[in-house]
């Protein structure tokens, strides 16, 4: 598998305090398997759709307990020279580049709008394995902000993304581009949100059936924020998991309507 082009979603994983109850969850609703936890890297766990790596889920360290959360790793070829943009365009470097053995270079970040995410420096880990389509991998990803026009503003100058506008004046919706193909969404975050949830990236995995997956989900604690809903992109629903952490399932075979139009942006 070749190395991803700079600015692609390439991994996703997610601090639990409860990592057997996190892996319990997932493995029932996206039908996860996992790896060994190694204590040399904090017990971070590898996750595999169909034998092919999903994810990973990692238990805090000490003093970082606290509200779960998915974070999304964007492909870097250059992790310290993504981390310099990072800080230029007004985001915030919350941890420097840092080498984890032979596996590849990682780094965690706030864009100036408030949403945390990661880059990835690929070594022998070069992301993940699962193809989009495949039950329980990732397939999609949008930032949630409360302030787009820095969010719309700061990524471009980090990734090599060119922008395109829904044309919905319902929905303030952007999708950002590289090489042509759409690997990234922005939403506007309205006030059906509560205030106190500050902006975040919202990571999709697909399943096979969205109504049977939040079935699975409510049924194990989790909790639906929205859906099912039918779109022309798939069925899908908004979740959180019974520690907080927000994602959302997706049947991208499913699904209802035109296709929206869009604008580039210059």
């Amino acid at each position: 598998m070749a190395v991803r082009p700079e600015g692609t979603p390439c991994w996703a994983d997610a601090m639990f305090s409860d990592l057997e109850g996190a892996k319990r969850f997932y493995g029932h609703v996206l039908g996860w398997t996992f790896g060994e936890s190694t204590s040399e890297y904090g017990n971070y766990t590898q996750a595999y759709a169909d034998g092919r790596a999903a994810a990973a889920v990692v238990p805090p360290m000490p003093g970082q307990e606290g509200q779960s959360q998915w974070c999304l790793y964007f492909a870097s070829p250059d992790a310290a020279a993504t981390a310099g943009r990072i800080r230029e365009h007004g985001g915030e470097v919350l941890m420097e580049p840092m080498q984890v053995g032979e596996f590849g270079t990682m780094c965690l970040a706030r864009e100036p709008a408030g949403a945390v995410f990661g880059v990835w420096q690929a070594g022998v880990h070069e992301g993940f394995e699962a193809p989009p389509g495949q039950p329980g991998a990732f397939c999609w990803a949008e930032v949630f902000t409360r302030d787009p026009e820095k969010t719309d503003a700061f990524l471009p100058a980090v990734f090599p993304y060119t922008a395109k506008q829904m044309r919905d004046d319902a929905v303030d919706f952007r999708m950002f581009d590289i090489g042509g193909e759409t690997v990234l969404g922005r939403m506007r975050m309205t006030e059906d949100f509560p205030p106190e949830v500050p902006s975040y990236v919202n990571v999709y995995f697909t399943v096979d059936d969205c109504d049977e997956a939040v079935a699975r989900a409510t049924g194990q604690g989790g909790i639906l924020r929205f859906g099912p809903m039918d779109t022309p992109f798939g069925r899908f629903a908004a979740l959180s998991d019974p520690q907080g952490a927000n994602f959302s399932v997706i049947d991208v075979t499913t699904t209802a309507g035109e296709l929206p139009q869009s604008d580039e942006v210059s």
